[in-house]
């Protein structure tokens, strides 16, 4: 009877590892596929985040495999869109960890009040939210009219949705806690009209922002930045992904620039750490260090 129990377990396992390494397949040539075919190179992501948007958008769309997700990713351009924005970072929201943007305002703005021009780099920026709330910063601080701010995504529809500026009314009282938290100086309110179930936030914002289309992954350096903001990106990224990053970043950076990331990210464990000195550790922003390279 015990051998009959061993001989069934062996047979799961080698069943599960046979599953396991033919999911592998399926999912690396799901990526090669949308690669080859939309130039969209998601395979330096963390397998495990793959896997779950994956996964979700097999059983919303009622597919049985992930071959047979790749053949319409192949044939379908409206499924890839959807699929890429599942695959996409969307998650963010107006003064986002509201502890990083008074940090910011107590400890970052007055050393770029120094400087008679300053260009900020927002990456992965998403719908826009946060570049928004960085806006209204530099507007509070007067630093706003000597600021160029460049907002970045490699998807082009939350592009789109970031330049519109629109929101739902529902997130509104959220938004301005958020905003309070954040040492705004102002009413929130003055920063965006109601109509029916949507905010717009005021044009005045728009003014010295560029959205602009830029792939982390595949794309190069992007200025000689004062502040680079990324936060709560990596954190989906191979560690081999994020030194890549890390150092296009470190490349981006003007001397003495600012390099603000996520509260779960960090440069400590980084090939690139030696070029960088926190400056609010807790939020993980960090001062490029002069003369380095």
């Amino acid at each position: 009877m015990k051998n009959n129990i061993n001989s069934s377990k062996n047979k799961s396992d080698i069943f599960s590892t046979w599953h396991k390494e033919n999911e592998k397949i399926e999912i690396d040539l799901l990526l090669e596929a949308i690669y080859r075919k939309y130039h969209y190179d998601f395979k330096g992501y963390a397998r495990a985040h793959l896997k779950r948007r994956l996964m979700y958008r097999l059983k919303m769309a009622g597919l049985e495999s992930l071959s047979q997700m790749q053949h319409k990713v192949l044939y379908d351009k409206t499924f890839f869109e959807t699929l890429l924005l599942d695959l996409s970072i969307n998650v963010t929201e107006m003064f986002r960890d509201p502890s990083f943007y008074l940090a910011v305002r107590k400890t970052v703005i007055p050393r770029l009040k120094k400087y008679p021009f300053i260009k900020v780099w927002h990456a992965g920026c998403s719908t826009g939210e946060e570049v928004y709330s960085m806006a209204i910063l530099l507007k509070e601080e007067g630093l706003y009219e000597k600021t160029q701010i460049y907002a970045t995504d490699f998807n082009t529809l939350v592009l789109e949705k970031a330049k519109h500026a629109i929101y739902p009314i529902e997130l509104v009282k959220d938004y301005t806690a958020n905003y309070q938290k954040a040492g705004g100086l102002n009413s929130f309110a003055d920063y965006y009209s109601a109509r029916y179930d949507s905010v717009i936030l005021s044009p005045s914002l728009k003014e010295k922002i560029v959205f602009a289309d830029h792939n982390l992954v595949t794309d190069g350096v992007f200025g000689e930045m004062n502040m680079i903001l990324c936060r709560n990106v990596l954190i989906y990224f191979t560690r081999n992904l994020q030194g890549r990053v890390i150092k296009l970043f470190l490349d981006s950076l003007a001397p003495s620039g600012f390099l603000c990331l996520g509260t779960k990210e960090s440069l400590q464990l980084s090939t690139y750490s030696r070029y960088f000195v926190p400056v609010v550790d807790k939020e993980r922003i960090y001062q490029r260090k002069k003369g380095e390279m």
